[in-house]
């Protein structure tokens, strides 16, 4: 294969006289660099290496998007199939279960049986999805790691009485419906 130079030539695009006379520049600028010791700069090789290192932190950057987003596919992706798997029925009751979610009171109608546990604290409510589902506590703990906003938390009535409370001796029911 011929050289570039030879290239051009047979191309038409220099004429032997301009291509000895690079030459001829060329190997003065060695023979000075060989003299001081010194190498002179080249802006080609300098703008390409810059190029280089700008698309590998380029690159750098988009796969770390990219695993994130990985990341976070896979969280959701847990969240989901721990809720299909360890879901218990609602029970089908009459009872209204008013909780809040995302500052907005909610409503979940539910057994008498269903209400006890979730009052107790032994279910507890995931929405998700636009859909609510109830689950155990120990698998909602394990969802709010994830994402906690996904996880009602209910919050218990304090039990501690207040010493100059005039209606201390008048105890409120848990199941009173308003």
């Amino acid at each position: 294969m011929a050289s570039l130079q030879e290239q051009f030539l047979k191309a038409g695009l220099v004429d032997k006289n301009k291509a000895k006379q690079v030459h001829q520049e060329k190997t003065k600028q060695k023979k000075v660099e060989r003299r001081t010791g010194t190498q002179s700069v080249d802006e080609a090789r300098l703008a390409a290496l810059e190029t280089q290192r700008k698309n590998a932190e380029r690159a750098r950057e988009l796969n770390a998007q990219r695993d994130a987003a990985a990341h976070q596919k896979a969280i959701v992706a847990q969240i989901v199939q721990m809720v299909k798997q360890h879901r218990q029925s609602k029970g089908g009751g009459d009872i209204a279960y008013n909780f809040t979610h995302d500052n907005k009171v909610k409503r979940l109608y539910v057994s008498a049986a269903v209400q006890a546990h979730l009052v107790d604290g032994l279910l507890a409510i995931v929405c998700h999805g636009g859909t609510t589902e109830l689950v155990p506590k120990v698998i909602a703990d394990k969802i709010a790691e994830r994402d906690p906003s996904l996880v009602v938390q209910v919050k218990k009535a304090s039990t501690a009485i207040d010493a100059d409370d005039p209606y201390a001796d008048f105890k409120v029911p848990d199941d009173l419906m308003w």
